[in-house]
């Protein structure tokens, strides 16, 4: 079952936040169409590679994480030529999305006002840095900038480390998804009323929209929150990392029943048995004594035997790195691995988050550079003489 079959999205994109929101429309059935910039041999992620790769060039293990079950056309789209073929493609879309610096659209021709007149119903998403309007339209900008800015280097680590970024990308991969749901939102509605419209996402918008609860404090409360200890939570104990013998265990006591749970998977030791720790609040008053006491209670055993021990009971995770995480039984039991079909043999890749009937999403491999040219020209009424004109000006490869 495919979702999103019927829907077509043009897709002038690159590297990460604006790919990993059309990879999630592809994952789901959508026909994205993935015009790349020809002056560039296409989008930059092809040529984000480490060392030991054995794809092809113009390709990497980057590009393929972002760009399953995609297709692939490049084009110059600062050519007259180019302009037309945008135009021709867009007449039967549902929409465009783009990922470029908040001054391009226009000159690209990919907003609602330079397409409605060939098709009033095509929706046309904007993932900017930080917006196509305001003092910061013209400024590139990447995640590890919208951690920084929105707060969330204050907020990570320990209370006395330097200002740390999350691992992870988050911010792309959060705005990525946000510009997604706009765009099914905005083809819904489309396809109700019959007129499309733009639809603005940025960065920045998204940096600023996940401080949810800290923000809704700040501006009430006036309450700045900053790092706490060992990854806690900021008003609730037992939540967070504690000490084993050989490592850590992560655990969200985020329920009042899941204390008496642990005092009693505990053998209800006396230290901790206090009326003192009997409510969140007290608990929270005295974290720091209950983090020694209840360290010197993990330490006497492994992550591993205090996981087999309390899992299903509390909520509890042992802290893995990413190997560890991918080679997780629960991960392959889960399906959350698997592979596509490449030229270059098999690629190992992550499944879809979303679960059709029970059943897992099927992917294939990312496309090569322009691989699906020719397809697309000739379905919009290209013929092979003209598209090796255009081909041989440079308007496509």
């Amino acid at each position: 079952m495919k979702l999103l079959q019927g829907v077509r999205v043009l897709a002038v994109e690159q590297y990460g936040a604006g790919p990993f929101g059309s990879l999630q429309l592809a994952q789901l059935g959508a026909d994205v169409v993935k015009i790349e910039n020809l002056r560039e041999k296409g989008d930059t992620g092809r040529h984000v590679r480490r060392d030991s790769e054995k794809l092809p060039d113009n390709d990497s293990l980057f590009f393929q994480t972002f760009n399953l079950g995609k297709r692939s056309i490049l084009i110059d789209l600062q050519t007259a030529e180019g302009q037309r073929i945008l135009r021709e493609l867009a007449r039967d879309a549902d929409a465009v999305m783009n990922n470029l610096r908040g001054d391009t659209q226009e000159k690209l021709g990919i907003t609602y006002t330079k397409l409605k007149d060939v098709n009033p119903r095509i929706v046309c998403v904007h993932l900017t840095a930080y917006g196509r309007r305001g003092s910061r339209k013209t400024w590139p900008g990447y995640d590890y900038l919208m951690q920084s800015e929105a707060g969330y280097l204050s907020v990570t680590g320990e209370p006395d480390s330097p200002p740390t970024r999350m691992g992870l990308s988050i911010v792309d991969q959060s705005a990525g998804v946000q510009a997604a749901l706009a765009l099914v939102s905005g083809v819904l509605n489309a396809r109700t009323n019959g007129i499309g419209c733009d639809l603005d996402v940025s960065l920045y918008s998204t940096a600023i929209a996940n401080l949810s609860y800290l923000a809704t404090w700040y501006m009430n409360l006036g309450h700045v929150q900053g790092r706490e200890p060992r990854s806690s939570h900021p008003n609730l104990t037992p939540s967070q990392l504690y000490r084993t013998a050989d490592g850590w265990l992560f655990i969200m006591g985020n329920k009042e029943k899941f204390w008496p749970v642990l005092l009693e998977a505990l053998g209800n030791p006396a230290e901790l048995c206090d009326a003192r720790f009997s409510t969140f609040d007290g608990r929270f008053k005295h974290r720091a004594e209950i983090t020694q006491k209840l360290d010197a209670v993990f330490m006497q055993q492994s992550t591993a035997n205090w996981v087999s021990k309390l899992a299903g009971k509390l909520p509890i995770s042992p802290v893995l790195d990413i190997g560890q995480a991918l080679g997780n039984p629960f991960a392959v039991e889960m399906g959350r691995l698997g592979t596509v079909e490449h030229v270059s043999g098999a690629v190992k890749v992550l499944a879809p988050a979303t679960e059709i009937n029970g059943a897992p999403i099927a992917q294939t491999a990312a496309p090569a550079a322009g691989e699906h040219t020719d397809a697309i020209l000739t379905s919009i009424g290209y013929s092979a003489e003209r598209i090796g004109e255009l081909r041989a000006n440079s308007v496509v490869r």
